[in-house]
This record gives C-alpha cells, structure tokens and sequence, in this order.
C-alpha cells in the first residue's frame, strides 16, 4: 500500500480497534489458480504473536482456502470509512486556486501465512465466537445453540477454518494531514455536513492537531 509519511499510522493498538470495527475483509493471495480473493467476517485475538491472529473461514466449495493450505501469503484488508473531498472546502481555492479533488480513507493491510483446519470442535468454537460478536446488542441474539445439532454438524461440514498470524501490518489514515491547517477545517466541515454517514465518520476521525 503506498502510503506516505502523513498518512501513515502505526500504533498497534489503533490498527487492532479498525480491524475489530470492520465487518468484513477482503483477503487475496496468489497461487496455482492465479489471483483470487474472498469477503470474510474476521476475528482478531491482539494478544497471539506481535501483531495478533486473525481467524475465519471459507465454504470448502471455495477453492480459495486450497491456496491457502500450501502456505502462500495472504493479505487482508479492512478497511473504514471514506469520501470524496470536494475542492470547494479549500480555502485555497479562493486564494489560487490550485486545488484538485481527492479521495480521504482509512485502510489496514494485514499479510501472514494461514494454518487451514476443519476440525469439528475447533470450527464451532470459532463460528459460536463470530455469532456472539455480530449478535452483540439484538435483543434476542441469535446462538449457535438455537439450531438443531445436527444441522449445525452438518454445516460444519460445509467449512473450512483458518488461523492466519499477522507478520506484517499497515495503517493508512488518508486524512487531509498534507494540507494546511485551513483546508483540514475546510474539509472536516464540509464532510461533517454531509447525508452520506461515511463522510460523516471522517471528520469525527480529524481533529485540530491532524
């Protein structure tokens, strides 16, 4: 990911509060059946390795997890909120006018190698976590439990798991930070009052020391 020095972040516990805050990540890799990439619902343990573990897993009609088995690198990305920065929200424009638009975003890229697993007990484990997680909050929150076993062997069946360490991580927080301290203003008001809820997200992620 190129990403200069502005937008650079590299504090580790802010990296793992972005990934927590992603619903779903993109994952790629390359292998004998050339590029591929899957939309997966993640979970983070910050405490496993440097960087932490990522766990998830793939329907086994999906061919993506056999790469994965060989041990190829994968890289993961998460990513926040984004928006269009309108040239207008510069006061530099009025003054020169030489201002183009942009695009403000907030990513993680997360590589590692994945351990691939389709042991039963091991699998409901990790789908009974991911449950509770996006559970969290309903006011009758669905459980693993409430489904027949034998239905839920069944669809175990249906999976394959992956524990992927992170070996490597990067944070980019593409927030204005390269203009002067009028146009970051100009920018958080603008997206501030936007409609799109993303927009919005952005400019409570600037602040007046950006």
């Amino acid at each position: 990911m190129y990403c200069p020095s502005a937008f650079r972040q590299d504090d580790l516990a802010t990296l793992h509060q972005q990934i927590q805050a992603s619903g779903l990540a993109l994952l790629s890799s390359a292998g004998e059946q050339g590029l591929q990439a899957s939309h997966l619902p993640l979970l983070l343990e910050p405490h496993e390795g440097e960087f932490g573990t990522l766990y998830g897993h793939f329907a086994r009609a999906n061919p993506h997890w056999r790469d994965l088995a060989t041990g190829t690198e994968a890289l993961v990305v998460f990513s926040g909120a984004d928006g269009y920065v309108h040239p207008g929200w510069y006061p530099a424009k009025a003054e020169h006018g030489k201002v183009v638009p942009t695009w403000n975003y907030i990513a993680v890229h997360a590589w590692g190698q994945a351990e691939v697993f389709d042991d039963p007990e091991r699998l409901l484990r990790l789908v009974s976590r991911l449950s509770e997680r996006h559970e969290q909050g309903r006011a009758r929150p669905w459980a693993v439990s409430d489904a027949p076993r034998a239905y839920i062997d069944a669809m175990l069946r249906a999976i394959v798991g992956f524990a992927l360490p992170i070996r490597r991580i990067e944070g980019k927080w593409k927030l204005s930070q390269n203009r002067s301290a009028g146009d970051q203003a100009g920018v958080r008001a603008g997206l501030a009052e936007s409609a799109r809820a993303s927009d919005r997200e952005l400019a409570q992620q600037m602040n007046p020391t950006d």
